[in-house]
């Protein structure tokens, strides 16, 4: 394999300052990361990126090489036409980010588009970079689709290698295959190198999984700030507002629905109730459960992802 390390560079500036942060933080930083384009229900993991990045101050460590792992006719990038000529292009960018939180507490941010190519590489490139910048836990979070209702808490699934970081939930499936991501891969292959990885999955009600849905985002925060002592008041309120906003119009558009949505929802929560019990917060799974098989799990993601690539 080529040199990963071709597949990114660093900023000068960003880098002395994280060096800086190392000097004091023996323990090492926090790289939270989440890549667009994979399942992501309800902009679980964009709502939270666009929070950090809208709130809190930051700074480029490092840029990865659009270029290279981009497919722009995929995705293509926004052009502004003005008048008789092209003004502005919208490049797509991929960066690790060095940012303060509340307390002035320094932790990473990896985030950007999903790489269309070179994943084995991306995921070297990134083992590199964790391992330069001191990275003590690696952290990522998304939204799944599941059938749920949206009358009862966000469930969680953690994954990873720092499951214990996130006591009392646990997976409700023993083992499923779909479709990859890169995100994915990196945490694989962190894994097998001995580093700390935790994953954060919020399950997102299936009906409401193309929107954003701000409940996801929020709980998956809160898993997030307990399991690294990050402080992230801010990011959280906004969400909490919106969470309450999506809430009511939810609410208002099933109450003014056909009987088949309202049947729909209620089936779901006495689906829920029998399963989890109504007290039950963040766990989706009792025993005995009847759960979806791997194969329908699988065939989710699939429909999910097909359904995003139709709308784009």
């Amino acid at each position: 394999m080529p040199d990963p390390q071709s597949l990114y560079e660093w900023e000068p500036k960003g880098l002395a300052v994280v060096d800086m942060a190392l000097a004091q933080e023996s323990a090492g930083l926090v790289m939270l990361y989440h890549f667009d384009g994979y399942i992501d229900a309800g902009e679980t993991g964009e709502q939270i990126v666009d929070g950090l990045l809208e709130t809190l101050p930051h700074q480029i460590v490092a840029r990865f090489d659009h270029d290279r792992l981009v497919d722009y006719r995929a995705r293509r990038p926004l052009l502004t036409f003005r008048r008789d000529r092209w003004t502005a292009f919208e490049a797509p960018t991929l960066d690790v980010r060095v940012v303060q939180d509340a307390t002035g507490a320094p932790f990473l941010l990896l985030s950007g588009p999903e790489p269309d190519v070179e994943w084995e590489r991306f995921a070297a490139a990134v083992e590199q970079i964790v391992e330069r910048l001191g990275v003590r836990l690696a952290v990522n979070f998304h939204g799944i689709p599941m059938g749920v209702p949206h009358t009862r808490p966000v469930g969680l699934t953690p994954h990873g290698n720092r499951t214990d970081l996130m006591p009392g939930h646990r997976s409700p499936f023993d083992e499923a295959q779909v479709p990859g991501s890169a995100e994915s891969l990196v945490e694989y292959r962190l894994m097998e190198s001995g580093h700390d990885v935790l994953g954060v999955a919020a399950h997102v009600p299936h009906y409401v999984a193309r929107s954003a849905y701000p409940d996801a985002a929020l709980t998956a925060l809160e898993a997030v700030t307990a399991a690294t002592g990050l402080v992230l008041p801010g990011v959280a309120h906004t969400l909490r507002t919106e969470a309450h906003r999506t809430q009511t119009e939810i609410d208002r558009q099933i109450g003014q629905g056909d009987e088949e949505l309202v049947a729909l929802v209620e089936g779901l929560e006495h689906q829920y109730d029998a399963v989890a019990g109504s007290e039950t917060r963040g766990n989706l799974v009792a025993e005995p459960a009847d759960l979806p098989s791997a194969d329908e799990i699988g065939l989710e993601f699939e429909r999910f992802l097909a359904e995003r690539e139709g709308d784009s």
